[in-house]
């Protein structure tokens, strides 16, 4: 429970509500949102206990794929946990906590001309702009060297960083509801539209839609990291009964953090002022308590994403080294270190490409990239749900999806129409000058080019 939710809460919740804010102007679809997208978590997550309790190996959904789908998918969706969803995790968590640093101080960067001079240009992708806001990037690989050296030396050692760090932030957020709710400037008239905050309202059905589809992006960024235990699944006692109660359990304490936290927010900034800031949680803070208030909350900020980038840090490595197992990754990413017992090489490639990340783009862009990729591959392995009850029936299922064939069913529904939504919206934003990349298509491109690799390493697995 305490890995589950100290992976899903970090960065997202601290971040993405100011976007979703002005995405939405609307406080009654804000919170809507946050429950939905909560929900539809957790039928994922429940779908994905029934496969992790016949299958516990460590290796978490890669293994999983092997056996639903065999080889090829399996090896796709481990070469995406590394070129997309798992390092971009830990590019933007830890990005998150470098741009929070500058409430303390102020981060180089070029002048904007010259930012936008060094361009790189990706066909049917779009422009990068690697210089972009350099002096947080560099700080942001600072963080994921230092964090990966910390998880180099020992697993104990990334553990007591983890605990640490999980405690400071869950401390965190109860303080944030807590001097939220204490604020005599506050008002409940936040939470329901006025006239000059229901601008989503005003849209039509289909336009509604899509607003509510470009928000989601955020709040499933913000809920992503609950599959991060099925990871290290071979490292759990009991995980056929263990991981799907921990999941359910974890979930209902997420979802419950995250509602909480964002009616603190509106209690005290409506819509309008929330839509307008870019450190929302140390924008409320600081209006309750001054500038003391504003200075606890950024270090909390940094404090908790600082802890998230370690988990993920830790438990990602573990899917690199089940394939390079299995001859199907970088052969070095297999060895264990003689010394610290841990998959250092694995660990080391996976920051060196997170770094890379950092540098093609910013928080959002990362963000979205990772998203669309991840929620094609959970779509995928909650229809797994039916391949195995079908393949292997007589397989002991210590747990079975609750809501059977409707929960798994729903899911697999709405991530597929997520997926293909998020895809038009991207394009069509693309395409009127919105935004420099395809977020969506870049995030296919890095998965693609696994592809000449995979025919590399299988036909080196045969020799």
């Amino acid at each position: 429970m305490a890995m589950i939710s100290g992976s899903v809460i970090g960065s997202g919740i601290f971040r993405k509500p100011s976007l979703m804010a002005s995405q939405l102007g609307s406080p009654e679809l804000l919170i809507l949102v946050w429950v939905g997208a909560g929900i539809l978590t957790l039928f994922g997550a429940l779908t994905n206990a029934e496969i992790a309790s016949m299958i516990s190996a460590t290796g978490g959904q890669y293994i999983f794929f092997q056996k639903i789908y065999g080889g090829f998918t399996a090896y796709l969706y481990g070469w995406a946990v590394f070129s997309v969803i798992q390092t971009g995790s830990i590019a933007s968590i830890a990005y998150v906590f470098s741009d929070y640093s500058q409430y303390f101080w102020t981060l180089p960067r070029f002048a904007p001309e010259m930012e936008k001079a060094f361009v790189l240009h990706i066909p049917f992708i779009g422009a990068i702009f690697p210089l972009e806001n350099i002096g947080v990037k560099l700080l942001t690989v600072t963080v994921i060297c230092l964090l990966t050296g910390v998880n180099y030396l020992g697993v104990r050692f990334g553990g007591i960083v983890q605990g640490t760090f999980t405690t400071l932030k869950l401390l965190a957020m109860a303080s944030l509801v807590a001097i939220a709710f204490t604020y005599s400037g506050g008002s409940v008239s936040h939470f329901v539209s006025s006239s000059t905050t229901a601008t989503a309202t005003s849209t039509s059905t289909i336009g509604l839609l899509f607003l509510v589809v470009t928000a989601l992006a955020g709040a499933f960024w913000t809920y992503d990291g609950w599959n991060s235990i099925t990871y290290i699944a071979g490292e759990i006692k009991d995980p056929n009964r263990t991981i799907p109660r921990a999941l359910f359990i974890a979930m209902m304490i997420v979802i419950t953090v995250y509602v909480s936290i964002n009616l603190a927010y509106l209690y005290v900034l409506p819509v309008p002022a929330m839509a307008q800031s870019t450190l929302v949680a140390a924008d409320v803070a600081k209006t309750v308590l001054g500038a003391a208030g504003g200075t606890f909350i950024a270090m909390a900020v940094m404090l908790s994403t600082f802890g998230t980038t370690n988990g993920t840090i830790l438990a990602s490595a573990r899917v690199y080294y089940a394939m390079a197992h299995d001859k199907m990754f970088f052969k070095s990413s297999g060895a264990i270190h003689p010394t610290f017992h841990t998959p250092g090489n694995a660990l080391i490639v996976q920051a060196c490409w997170s770094s890379m990340l950092v540098l093609s783009g910013t928080f959002d862009t990362l963000t979205d990239m990772l998203i669309f990729v991840t929620w094609i591959f959970y779509a995928m392995g909650a229809y797994g749900v039916f391949v195995l009850r079908r393949t292997m029936p007589d397989v002991p299922r210590p747990y079975k999806v609750f809501g059977y064939p409707f929960v798994p069913a729903i899911f697999v529904l709405f991530a597929s129409c997520y997926v293909v939504i998020t895809l038009y919206n991207d394009v069509t934003a693309y395409m009127a000058g919105k935004t420099p990349i395809i977020n969506s298509v870049f995030g296919l491109f890095l998965v693609a080019t696994g592809l000449p690799l995979y025919y590399l390493f299988k036909r080196s697995a045969q020799k």
